[in-house]
């Protein structure tokens, strides 16, 4: 039975892979045509077509997950709280381990300074909302839909500063340019804007079937171990969704293209940070339980540190380790708790 499952998530994992690669790719080409900067395809168009299976998990655990409301709100949660730890812990750690041994371990990476604070600030404040909302009863009603609504709203006006700023990005020669071609394109059809749309859409549809699968692997998986939906969410979920972000920032970063690499990571991080949480308001499992307190703490504290560095510009390889290293100790207290 757990081979059955495994091989459940697996598939779904390669969908989800496949889907989210075609929609990327795409992304690229359609930065380089209108001209946009690294900063805004990186923070924000790359960063939301990457973050597409953490966003669609949740939603679809909650809405058209198993019988089990309760275990489906454990999913959706854990999906939504572990996606952000997972990108300022683990896949930050394994942009430092890539840069280190080809750059050196003290070489300090150099990310566009002000895309990358503008990111990690608008996600610590986003963060902090979603966090007292952990102790804000769901009775009076309303209360947790204004604090959603902020959340959005805060994601909205992020987007806004991001484009205002891309004019002048690409003045400075932070421009897009896609690394390679359009991968319709390689079956031979002509490239124009329409292909890339429909790769793009193309794209959506098997991320959305990859995530469906996934949800009913961990279900599944869940039921068959005993361990907890919310422990195997924030653990199974984030490792599986992460992989574009992590593949892309790998790729971008062993290019030289820092800017690309860290806003596909930190944009993600306020994509998660904003709109999920708004989501997760909603629900009843939006609460302060143990697992859900030391998830989003650890992943406040890490943004905070990995800030710092940024400000300090002391962001080198052997600092982000770190990060990986806070992520260790994270597994190890959830899975031994």
């Amino acid at each position: 039975m757990l081979l059955l499952d495994a091989a459940l998530l697996l598939l779904a994992l390669v969908i989800i892979l496949a889907g989210a690669e075609l929609f990327t790719n795409s992304l690229e080409h359609v930065g380089q045509r209108h001209r946009l900067s690294e900063g805004l395809v990186g923070s924000v168009f790359a960063a939301v077509a990457t973050a597409l299976p953490e966003t669609v998990v949740p939603v679809i655990a909650v809405f058209f997950g198993g019988h089990d409301l309760t275990v489906r709100e454990e999913i959706g949660v854990g999906a939504i709280l572990g996606s952000p730890l997972m990108i300022v812990t683990l896949a930050l750690a394994l942009v430092a381990l890539v840069t280190g041994t080809k750059r050196g371990w003290n070489t300090e990476l150099k990310p566009e300074l002000s895309g990358l604070l503008r990111d990690l600030g608008y996600f610590l404040v986003a963060y902090a909302i979603a966090f007292l909302g952990l102790y804000v009863p769901q009775q009076p009603a309303g209360i947790h839909a204004v604090a959603g609504g902020c959340l959005v709203f805060l994601y909205g006006y992020y987007v806004y500063n991001t484009v205002q700023a891309s004019a002048a990005l690409v003045r400075k020669g932070h421009a897009t340019a896609a690394d390679g071609a359009l991968h319709l394109r390689r079956a031979g059809l002509p490239h124009t804007a329409s292909l890339e749309l429909a790769q793009l859409f193309g794209g959506v549809v098997l991320i959305v079937i990859g995530a469906k699968l996934f949800v009913m692997g961990v279900e599944q998986a869940a039921a068959a171990t005993g361990i907890g939906a919310l422990v195997l969410s924030l653990i199974i979920v984030p490792i599986a969704t992460e992989m574009p972000e992590k593949f892309n920032s790998i790729l971008w970063v062993r290019r030289g293209r820092d800017t690309l690499a860290f806003g596909n990571l930190t944009g993600a991080m306020v994509f998660q940070g904003t709109l999920l949480p708004a989501f997760g308001l909603q629900l009843d499992g939006w609460k302060p339980e143990h697992d859900v307190v030391w998830t989003m703490g650890l992943t406040a504290v890490m943004a905070l540190w990995t800030l710092l560095l940024a400000i300090r510009r002391r962001l080198t390889p052997l600092a982000l380790l770190v990060n990986g290293a806070a992520y260790l100790a994270f597994f190890i207290l959830i899975t031994h708790a």
